[in-house]
Order: structure tokens, then sequence, then C-alpha cells
């Protein structure tokens, strides 16, 4: 990867690890499952930086229509094998995109997941622009579930956030290198606050930074 990784840069570096990457990445996260727990029937969920498709496989339980969108073809190739031997296919529309201008009409979104992809932005002004995107999609009600990874996970020995490259080891002992911005818990509130989400919780579990959000009523959209 480039000194300075751009988002060209993290598309070919997930499209050059994407088999191996998916046949890691079998289960849905935890935080996932309880925050879907009790959302009820919806008409329209999001999946930003799907991957696999192992969150979109589960948002399809309680959805309509799901949108799952990824910067990499090759991780939308795994997640359209994934969807449619899980036979959830119909449901789930797969698109490559930019987390930081989604492409769906505004107000359209009950539920979303963001999980583990935000801290792939390499600039927080694109980061803060793709809260402020998840905002404008959200439905008045609408919920969504952001995650980020962070300095209080016990790999990392910082207490500010940070940029670095985590290598990804293929098979045959090649790594390659994915960036990230490492989050610290209060920069993460920071960049929440910078942006038109509200945050309804946001706390820290296994070492990752998450917020469940909501969009403000659209009169009061602050920027």
């Amino acid at each position: 990867m480039d000194d300075q990784p751009g988002r060209d840069g993290v598309r070919d570096t997930y499209d050059r690890i994407a088999p191996h990457f998916s046949q890691t990445r079998e289960y849905p996260w935890p935080e996932v499952e309880t925050f879907l727990e009790g959302i009820g029937p919806v008409t329209q969920a999001l999946d930003v930086g799907c991957g696999n498709g192992r969150h979109s496989e589960l948002l399809a339980s309680d959805a309509e229509r799901v949108l799952g969108l990824d910067v990499s073809h090759g991780l939308l190739d795994e997640a359209r094998t994934r969807v449619d031997e899980a036979d959830v296919g119909d449901a789930v529309a797969l698109v490559q995109g930019d987390a930081s201008t989604l492409p769906l009409c505004a107000e359209t979104v009950d539920v979303a997941v963001y999980v583990a992809t935000l801290h792939h932005l390499p600039e927080r002004q694109l980061r803060v622009a793709s809260l402020d995107e998840l905002a404008r999609v959200l439905a008045a009600d609408g919920r969504a579930l952001v995650s980020t990874w962070s300095t209080a996970h016990d790999r990392f020995d910082a207490d500010e956030g940070f940029d670095t490259t985590v290598d990804w080891t293929l098979p045959g002992g090649e790594c390659v290198p994915r960036y990230y911005h490492i989050y610290d818990p209060e920069e993460f509130r920071a960049d929440l606050a910078e942006s038109a989400l509200e945050p309804l919780d946001v706390y820290v579990s296994s070492g990752n930074c998450y917020a469940e959000v909501t969009a403000p009523e659209k009169g009061n959209i602050h920027k």
C-alpha cells in the first residue's frame, strides 16, 4: 500500500485478499446480533462495508430489502455467493460504492450496520462525511450501529488515535498491509459529535468502539 493510502488503495488491498479474508469471517459479530434483537420487521436495511455478506444475510431475516455496499469487487463476489447459498439473495442487493457517498435517497433506511469499515477511510474529513451520509439516509426513526477499531484493544499500546497498517497474511506467507485509523474512544465520540448523527449509546466492547445512533429530526440537523 502507498505511504499515503487512498480509497483506491483500500479497494485494491481487499480485492487482493478477498477469498482468504472471507474464509475467516463466517459468523456475525455478537454485538451486531444484540443490536438487531427486537428490531422487528423493517422495509429497508443497509450494510455499509458489507464484506462477505455475513451481516447482510443476518439483516435479511428482518428486512424486506437489504443493500450491501462495499468498495471491493472481490468481497462483493464473496458476498453474492454467500447470500445466494443462504437463499436470501433475492432480498439482498449488492453494490460497489463508497461509504462517504451512499447511493440511496434520504430518509429511506430503517436499520443499518456500519461495522469495521469507518477506520479504513484515510482522512478524518471522509470519515465524518460518511457519518453524515449515514444520517442523511436514515429514516426519522431509523437506527444504526457503527463500530471502529480502538486503542482500547490490547494489541495496541497507545492512548490517542493514530494511523497505521495491519498486515494480512495470505496462504504461503505473503503479507498484505491494510490501512487503519485506530480511534481512541474520545476521538470516536468527537467525530460522532461533529457529524449529523445523534448518538444513543457509545461504548467499548471487545476492544472496539461502538455507537448506536439515529438521525435527528431533519430540521434540527446541525452543521
